[in-house]
């Protein structure tokens, strides 16, 4: 206790044998206390003496005094065997959010109420052996974390033992490294179906479940409750609304593509394929109104390596409400969620090539069949028209039921690529739409041929319909209107040319294509053919692009609309 009028003098070090008689006459006038450590609890003084290997420490000491411990970032404390606090600085009263002095409590009081045990307590106040360094991190019930190292030391001269802590805040790491986990557990999770839910489910419901498990995640995980996710359709660059929650109705059916102008931040996002920060929506020139109310947006793009999938936008209320952190952990989660995506898609295109496979199997297994009935069917009903009305209805739709049948197969299944959302384009076959619908007449003696012009226009939507020879071409053209004729230059009745000539007596204007073996054209018809006229001639075995090419060429170049009463 300091003493009224009088000065305090502070000995530090051993001065008994130097200072002994020094000290002796200035008890008289000053109260002199002897303190073991630099450190000495409560050991506020006037004076202080410094004898032994301290007075070469002097500079040091003065640092001290100045308060330099008191403004280091983190919380130091000093305990000694009976875990009893012998000293702390400033900082670790203020982590501790006490009012008074921690000095002379209890270590284990400070962790009252924690998720630390009593036998976790003594392993972070006392390390094993001197010098052995620990670390741990112990969680206050109000939320915090804080992050401990103790050390083993002997600062007293009785060498007593005694425990050096440092003290800081780790609660925002602590909470970053819980936000990886849990976006490593999300990835996890949204890709997580097994082969039961695979082969279960349809596409349909895989996106829901997805959706569902977005959602789940980034309110959960990141905390967003206004966002919205779109879909990059590469075919069309339009951006497709795959899931929102909190955002203006309007804002969540506007159309945008793909482009940095005139479609706000997330345009550009999906065509930049770089994250844009907005921190106020009121100046920002790419900004237009998404959430009521919002003055600050993150948009990242959905990546999966260099590819652009789609776009994942956060907005909040306040002003710049997103830092680089926030950035960085968008991008991270905004990885899994094209991972997923990408997972999902990969599915909805191998169901599509499994139906694509057996549309084509079922379409070449049935052409020969089909072809048959329709021929036969055609060629009574030009024998029986005007004889008996009855036995001509029925046949009339024996032909039509034939047709739709092969126009059946011919539509490869591409519902569910529409109901999920997801892109088509590199899911499906690339579409023709000028290809779609056409209907093609192939007069080939070789059953194979026919069965490979079913087969490769069939994918495209075309209706394909095949005769071997001439007389049946020319029978099937009186009766049905083609958008194309292919015609091989060797048949079995008649050259190719000949058949060429007849079908353009029927009908003048429908284009006809010529093929050939290998260029090999023994009765010339094709140059014969090309003197009237003949545009294009393929060359067999087909390559599916070049009679792609033709028939489309063929189909949309100009020509009168059809007779009826060829139809």
């Amino acid at each position: 206790m300091v003493l009224t009028g009088r000065r305090r003098l502070l000995v530090l070090g051993n001065a008994d044998a130097e200072l002994g008689p020094l000290l002796e006459r200035a008890v008289e006038t000053l109260d002199i206390v002897a303190g073991d450590t630099p450190l000495a609890a409560g050991q506020e003084s006037d004076l202080v003496l410094l004898s032994g290997d301290l007075a070469h420490r002097s500079d040091q000491l003065k640092l001290c005094a100045r308060g330099l411990l008191d403004n280091v970032p983190d919380g130091l404390i000093l305990l000694d065997e009976r875990q009893q606090i012998i000293w702390h600085n400033e900082p670790c009263r203020l982590l501790f959010e006490s009012p008074v002095s921690l000095a002379g409590q209890y270590f284990s009081a400070l962790l009252t109420g924690t998720d630390t045990d009593e036998l976790s307590v003594a392993e972070l106040a006392f390390p094993g052996a001197d010098g052995e360094v620990v670390r741990s991190q112990v969680r206050l019930s109000r939320g915090k974390w804080l992050g401990f190292r103790s050390r083993r030391c002997r600062l007293n001269r009785d060498g007593a033992g005694t425990v050096v802590l440092s003290v800081r805040d780790v609660t925002a790491e602590v909470l970053e490294r819980q936000q990886l986990e849990a976006i490593y557990r999300a990835g996890l999770e949204l890709g997580n179906l097994s082969p039961d839910e695979v082969t279960g489910m349809s596409n349909e419901e895989r996106l829901i479940l997805l959706k569902e498990n977005i959602l789940n995640f980034t309110q959960e995980i990141l905390g967003y409750e206004t966002f919205e996710i779109r879909l990059l359709n590469h075919r069309t660059e339009q951006l497709v609304p795959l899931l929102e929650f909190g955002m203006n109705p309007e804002a969540a059916a506007r159309c945008l593509y793909a482009r940095p102008a005139d479609n706000g931040v997330t345009g550009y996002v999906a065509s930049s394929g770089s994250s844009y920060l907005c921190n106020d929506t009121q100046i920002d020139p790419l900004y237009l109104c998404g959430a009521e109310g919002a003055r600050s947006s993150l948009t990242v793009p959905l990546m999966l390596r260099d590819q652009v999938l789609g776009t994942f936008n956060v907005e909040s209320a306040g002003t710049a409400a997103f830092s680089q952190r926030d950035l960085e952990f968008l991008q991270l989660f905004g990885r899994v969620v094209a991972n997923a995506l990408n997972q999902l898609q990969l599915l909805l295109a191998e169901k599509v090539s499994t139906a694509a496979q057996n549309s084509d199997r079922l379409r070449r297994e049935i052409s020969q069949p089909t072809d048959e009935i329709l021929r036969d069917a055609t060629w009574i009903l030009e024998r029986y028209i005007g004889h008996d009305p009855d036995v001509s209805d029925r046949l009339h739709r024996i032909v039509s039921a034939t047709r739709q049948i092969s126009g059946q197969v011919d539509q490869v299944p591409s519902s569910e690529v529409t109901a999920a959302g997801l892109d088509s384009s590199g899911v499906a076959r690339p579409i023709r739409p000028a290809l779609i619908d056409k209907r093609v007449l192939v007069v080939d003696g070789d059953a194979v041929a026919r069965e490979d012009a079913h087969t490769l226009l069939g994918q495209m939507g075309c209706h394909v319909e095949g005769v071997p020879n001439s007389d049946d071409a020319c029978m099937m053209a009186r009766s049905h209107h083609y958008d194309v004729v292919l015609t091989d230059i060797r048949l079995p009745d008649v050259s190719g040319y000949e058949c060429f000539r007849r079908i353009r007596t029927i009908n003048s204007h429908v284009p006809i294509i010529m093929m050939t073996g290998f260029g090999y054209d023994p009765t010339h018809s094709i140059v014969n053919a090309r003197k009237e006229g003949l545009k294009a001639v393929l060359s067999k075995p087909f390559r599916r692009g070049q009679l792609l090419d033709e028939v489309e060429k063929a189909c949309t170049a100009a020509s009168p609309p059809p007779d009826p009463a060829a139809q």
